[in-house]
């Protein structure tokens, strides 16, 4: 794939410009690989990688700093900006573009196709068995309770069919309550409908009850409170479910003691 043979015995020197390719990067990546990281790579509520992501250089955003770092390979998303990729690809430098995943399938194939962009595919193909594995540790527990559960973030936001979180919740047996408002990737829902549609269990980013805004105050509104208590609420922090990758077979796990605190709630 590598022009120089040097890069090729070694493994391309890469620079990664988004949070979910950092991730995923750090995961499969040789340390003297990875060059530098996006400037949210140390932002421990969207990467699942933070800490790990403290010993490589934070990149600005910006295309002056990945020049500097003459990487072989630039990782980026539809998200970045657009003038920057344009001006990389027009200083001769050597741009993988990965989009946002919808599906655990669409999922592994990103996995793939970095541990191919890195030439590492056993690394890649050892967490999607890893992934596999949880998905079947998952649904072994949500096995015959046909579960409706609506994933419910700030403000009222709601994930649809058509989301990462809709396929995750699907891969174990569980279903999207979210579907019978009819919303595609998601939308937003009053506190009256969500009451109405009467899901099994809630599933949120975090547990507590403090409200630092009003968009947690949402989650906390007594009218949820009473109807949704702590034994109705699946607890998923949005930093294992915020990107797709290999993160999700913890996500996984998480959900897997999640299922087995409620259950065990609701048979008291």
């Amino acid at each position: 794939m590598m022009s120089c043979g040097a890069a090729s015995a070694a493994g391309p020197r890469i620079v990664s410009m988004n949070v979910c390719s950092d991730q995923l990067v750090l995961s499969l990546a040789d340390p003297d690989q990875i060059l530098g990281l996006s400037r949210f790579s140390r932002d421990a509520w969207q990467s699942w990688a933070a800490e790990k992501a403290r010993n490589y250089p934070r990149l600005s955003g910006e295309a002056e700093d990945v020049l500097l770092l003459k990487p072989d390979l630039v990782v980026v998303s539809l998200f970045d900006k657009r003038a920057t990729r344009d001006l990389l690809k027009a200083k001769g430098l050597h741009l993988v573009e990965f989009t946002v995943p919808r599906t655990l399938d669409e999922v592994k194939d990103q996995i793939r196709a970095m541990g191919d962009v890195l030439q590492h595919p056993d690394r890649a193909e050892a967490e999607i068995a890893r992934l596999d594995a949880a998905i079947a540790r998952a649904r072994a527990v949500a096995d015959g309770h046909h579960y409706r559960v609506l994933p419910l973030e700030r403000r009222g936001f709601v994930s649809g069919e058509s989301s990462l979180i809709s396929s995750l919740l699907a891969a174990t047996g569980l279903t999207n309550a979210a579907g019978e408002f009819g919303f595609g990737a998601g939308g937003f829902a009053s506190l009256e409908a969500i009451v109405k549609l009467r899901p099994d269990f809630i599933l949120v980013s975090e547990a507590g009850d403090r409200a630092e805004d009003v968009g947690r105050a949402f989650l906390l509104h007594p009218a949820l409170e009473r109807f949704y208590p702590a034994g109705k609420r699946i607890v998923l922090p949005e930093r294992l479910t915020v990107c797709g990758g290999v993160m999700l077979a913890d996500a996984l796990d998480r959900l897997t003691a999640e299922l087995q605190r409620v259950s065990a709630e609701r048979s008291n």
